[in-house]
């Protein structure tokens, strides 16, 4: 892997999991002793980072981690809608359907991964985005998935702000299964209604949950 392939893995990775929060500072002298690469793949790592919106350039501070504001969920999940309602009704129409109904089996007894003893939920998450990954490939569309890959890049940070909390993340495991079983039943129509109730319901759970975080730390 190229040194600035490195650190802009690295990078986005500690921006999307939260360990560099808005607003830090990415001093060039300090990321490039920290990650171990010289300043000029750090240069690219740090264009190609602010070129997906996870940094800014601040004037004389240098380059600085973006915020994720109310607005901006809003406009993400604008785009989510149109990108994932398309993708899930193509692959109804073009997808294995026992692929997918392999995947609403497990995702019908997700619950057990969300209350078991991984406090990181890392298995469910994974299950999660294996259903992604098949809809991605089943849709055949090469841009729509470029597009769809770009803009998960953000849709991890925010699920960070979501917190885990247990009950949600059960629901959405049963909605994620409703989405699977409507693309194995090769029904685009439902597969399409099942991921917008989906991202209803995430987008409402994740804006109750930065409302009440405001209003707790802001008195």
């Amino acid at each position: 892997m190229r040194a600035s392939d490195r650190a802009y893995a690295a990078l986005r990775d500690d921006i999307t999991e939260w360990r560099l929060l808005p607003g830090t500072v990415l001093a060039e002298v300090e990321q490039s002793a920290r990650l171990g690469v010289s300043r000029t793949p750090l240069r690219e790592a740090l264009g190609r980072l602010t070129a997906e919106g996870l940094t800014t350039t601040a004037g004389g501070r240098g380059v600085v981690v973006t915020d994720v504001s109310l607005e901006d969920i809003d406009e993400l999940f604008e785009l989510r809608e149109t990108l994932e309602c398309r993708a899930a009704a193509l692959a109804a129409e073009r997808g294995d359907t026992a692929a997918f109904a392999l995947l609403q089996k497990e995702l019908l007894e997700a619950p057990g991964l969300i209350t078991g003893n991984d406090p990181d939920r890392s298995a469910y998450y994974e299950l999660a985005g294996r259903l992604d990954t098949a809809i991605d490939e089943a849709a055949g569309n090469t841009y729509l998935v470029q597009a769809l890959r770009a803009l998960r890049v953000h849709l991890v940070r925010v699920r960070r702000l979501a917190a885990d909390d247990t009950e949600r993340l059960a629901a959405a495991a049963a909605e994620h299964a409703a989405i699977a079983e409507a693309i194995a039943a090769r029904d685009p129509r439902l597969a399409e209604a099942a991921t917008t109730l989906h991202l209803h319901r995430s987008l409402t759970h994740l804006k109750n949950t930065q409302t009440r975080h405001h209003r707790e730390n802001h008195g």
